[in-house]
């Protein structure tokens, strides 16, 4: 099947609303379970979090025989290599995209932004994804910076028509509780009225989205070298997002 090269984004204008934790968790999964061939383009300057954290994965994968031998294994079984995770400034990603193509087709392109659209190249950046994945939770502060954020996509360059961008959706992270509350369906008449769509899975507030990859060996479930454990993901909804965006981006 020919190569789509989509360009997708978790993107906020929020910092803390977990757009790098979800961006890591979906392009692991889909590239070590599902096996679909996925880059990383790193553009959140200056911190680089996935690359950092790329980083870090290499030196205990290579420093702890234990994780040394789950790596190899997983490489032998899937006979691929890891995904590439590449830095970028925002107003340069295109251009990293298109070098990536240039090296092999990829599935999906994950982009991974500052959580400010002021800094120079975001805005544009954004326009050239084909889809924008934006996590939103119930604190008040996160919910208008996120909807100012998508609603000024929407207004300016998805319904205009100015930008490539097929589908805008919010997804709530970290949601207290096992179930949303009466409080998400008053939210949730507001996102209707701007005219913006929100997913039906939502991913519940969870200590198990910050562990990576520890000298105990404990279960991981953030980490660009391995996908997140099986006994970990029930209960996370990690299966149900990622079905959710596989059926809205048609691979």
């Amino acid at each position: 099947m020919e190569k789509k090269n989509l360009c997708v984004a978790f993107s906020t204008q929020k910092g803390g609303a977990g757009k790098t934790t979800l961006t890591v968790l979906v392009a692991s999964y889909l590239y070590y379970v599902k096996g679909y061939d996925v880059a990383v383009v790193d553009c959140d300057y200056p911190q680089y979090s996935i690359a950092e954290m790329r980083e870090r994965d290499l030196q205990m994968a290579t420093e702890d025989d234990y994780y040394k031998s789950l790596a190899y294994q997983q490489f032998t079984r899937l006979n691929k290599k890891m995904y590439p995770v590449v830095k970028s400034l925002p107003e340069k990603a295109a251009e990293t995209a298109k070098a990536l193509q240039a090296k092999g087709k990829y599935d999906i392109i994950f982009f991974d932004l500052p959580g400010t659209v002021n800094k120079e190249g975001v805005i544009y950046t954004l326009s050239i994804m084909d889809y924008i994945f934006s996590p939103i939770s119930a604190d008040r502060l996160v919910l208008s910076s996120t909807l100012r954020f998508a609603s000024r996509l929407n207004d300016t360059l998805i319904t205009t028509g100015k930008a490539k961008i097929k589908g805008l959706y919010l997804i709530w992270n970290q949601v207290d509780g096992r179930e949303k509350s009466e409080l998400y369906d008053v939210y949730e008449q507001i996102i209707s009225e701007l005219g913006l769509s929100v997913l039906k899975t939502f991913i519940p507030n969870s200590l198990r989205f910050r562990r990576e990859l520890l000298e105990s060996h404990k279960a991981l479930f953030r980490s660009t070298l391995f996908p997140a454990d099986k006994t970990l993901i029930k209960g996370s909804n990690l299966d149900e997002l990622i079905g959710e965006i596989l059926e809205i981006i048609k691979l």
